[in-house]
């Protein structure tokens, strides 16, 4: 069964709230890093103090560190950490292979969703991520399925995905358009029917613009693109434990 994180629903709330009564500025939701932005790969150092900074310092309640591969940097650890220090939810996503060997680097937080790059069980390496999210699993953290739909989106490849999310106890699962074109982000928003509990639609919607925004193709007028919709939950939809 998929559960909801009761803590990120609590804080997204607050910020929908807050820019409701203009409290808070407009503005993201969700703050995507590129790892390599901050750290060098195979070095614990940062690259720049002033980007770790501002990082730490963005009011999105939401980051999302992603990039090419964000294991690849032997400081992620530390990194986490301390964006988990002043952000309520981080999202660290990663292709899973290297998530079984890196896992001991981690430790399961309430703020702290590792989130692995899943489109299809059938691809040579998905076995490893299958093994990454077992240990995740295990060792206690809250794990998240993220897929990417492309032009040539096959669902049957998602219907199993979708009976491996329940069967296997997964948290949570995401579903973006891998790019801005107008029939990928519809062929995206069609495929986010199969995913169970409207909380976790409704927040890909809200990561598919940060993410989209990136693309310089991306065509965002006056900053709207941000502004999300009132996030409501189904009812029967169930409180995610804290391991």
């Amino acid at each position: 069964m998929v559960r909801l994180p009761a803590r990120l629903i609590s804080k997204l709330l607050k910020a929908r709230i807050a820019q409701i009564f203009n409290s808070a500025p407009p503005g993201p939701l969700v703050h995507c890093v590129d790892a390599a932005d901050v750290l060098h790969p195979g070095s614990a150092a940062p690259v720049s103090h002033e980007k770790m900074r501002a990082v730490m310092e963005n009011p999105a309640p939401v980051v999302w560190i992603g990039g090419g591969e964000p294991l690849l940097h032997s400081g992620m650890g530390h990194f986490v950490r301390a964006i988990a220090q002043s952000h309520p939810c981080v999202f660290l996503e990663t292709d899973g292979t290297e998530l079984r060997r890196r896992i001991h680097e981690f430790q399961p937080q309430r703020e702290l969703f590792l989130t692995v790059r899943l489109d299809s069980l059938q691809t040579p390496k998905s076995r490893h991520t299958v093994e990454g999210i077992r240990a995740a699993r295990l060792s206690g953290f809250f794990t998240v399925i993220h897929t990417r739909v492309h032009e040539d989106l096959d669902s049957a490849p998602l219907t199993t995905l979708r009976s491996f999310i329940a069967e296997k106890d997964v948290d949570g699962w995401l579903i973006t358009a891998a790019s801005p074109g107008d029939a990928v982000v519809r062929k995206a928003a069609e495929a986010r029917e199969l995913v169970r509990g409207s909380f976790w639609r409704q927040f890909s919607e809200r990561l598919e613009e940060a993410l989209l925004s990136q693309t310089p193709a991306r065509e965002v007028h006056d900053g709207q693109a941000f502004v999300p919709e009132d996030i409501h939950v189904e009812a029967g939809e169930e409180g995610v434990r804290i391991a």
